[in-house]
């Protein structure tokens, strides 16, 4: 059976994959699906750097906005999703286009990893949960750490849901979740892939993540988060666990300044920056797109891109 085609474009955060992946699209007859955890959500639009309907230019995107900001999104959702936004477009005659900095989304969908092993264990989680409330998400992912460290250097900390997830999971198996999902990466994927990472020298990077929050501050990312604390929404939702909401959220109930908070954003994210990297560097079949080599130049990157596709998907 002749396997169907998919484009992977990612990258660490503010590297610029929205604005390649538009001339992507446009050039190889793709549609997009967002392998993102917050531009999933209505409202959230500033502080996910969400692309604007403009910006779309006429190319149809899948799993942005489809999400009230108090439901649940994660991998196992997202790869169902993904998979429903991937039938409508090959019946459209279309390419789909994965573009998003999440890289286990991304992973997931990819080689279409099964996460129905094992059942939910509801007492163990629960005992977890009180855990973390009692002793804070530190206690918790240090507990990770002592079972499955790799684990515990994949999933940050503030993550307190995939933590107990991965403890819930050693507890059931006796095995560690890490040699799990590394045991799922090495299936084949069932798709005819090209996984594109977009990459640029960490000082510039850097430059451009501390540009971006300057940007979102003055777009008004406090007025977001207010009218997300008017809708009902509480940093206990995976929605306002997401990175510049949890800080504002905090500058707001008065636990720090704006300043501290901007702060506490630039930082996080560059770090966030720094684990998405590592990620890429572990995946297999990874085309690397080095900004700086073509001079950040925008067309020259497409046609790098198109060129690399030609004879295998268009």
């Amino acid at each position: 059976m002749t396997k169907k085609p998919l484009v992977v474009l990612t990258g660490p955060t503010a590297v610029g994959k929205t604005k390649a992946s538009i001339g992507l699209a446009k050039a190889i007859g793709g549609e997009i699906i967002s392998a993102d955890s917050m531009q999933v959500y209505e409202y959230m639009d500033i502080g996910s750097a969400k692309i604007r309907p403009e910006e779309m230019q006429g190319v149809p995107h899948y799993l942005v906005d489809e999400l009230k900001p108090w439901e649940e999104f994660h991998v196992v959702r997202f790869q169902q999703m993904a998979k429903k936004a991937m039938e409508q477009i090959y019946a459209n005659g279309h390419i789909p286009i994965v573009v998003g900095g999440t890289g286990f989304y991304i992973q997931a969908l990819l080689y279409d990893i099964d996460f129905t092993e094992t059942p939910k264990d509801d007492t163990y989680r629960e005992q977890l949960e009180t855990l973390a409330k009692e002793k804070g998400s530190l206690y918790l992912h240090d507990m990770l750490k002592a079972v499955d460290e790799k684990s515990a250097e994949d999933i940050h900390a503030n993550n307190v849901k995939r933590v107990i997830r991965a403890l819930e999971y050693y507890h059931q198996t006796g095995e560690k979740m890490s040699e799990h999902n590394e045991e799922e990466r090495q299936k084949e994927s069932p798709y005819e892939f090209t996984y594109f990472v977009l990459d640029a020298p960490r000082e510039k990077l850097y430059e451009r993540i501390d540009q971006r929050v300057d940007l979102m501050m003055e777009e008004g990312l406090v007025d977001e988060v207010k009218h997300l604390k008017e809708l009902g929404c509480t940093r206990d939702m995976v929605s306002m666990q997401g990175l510049g909401y949890k800080e504002i959220l905090d500058y707001l109930d008065g636990i720090c300044s704006l300043e501290e908070a901007v702060y506490r954003i630039k930082r996080d994210t560059r770090h966030f920056a720094k684990r998405q990297l590592t990620w890429f560097r572990r995946e297999r079949q990874v085309t690397w797109i080095h900004k700086d080599v073509y001079d950040y130049d925008e067309e020259n990157i497409l046609k790098a891109m198109i060129s690399h596709l030609e004879g295998r998907i268009c």
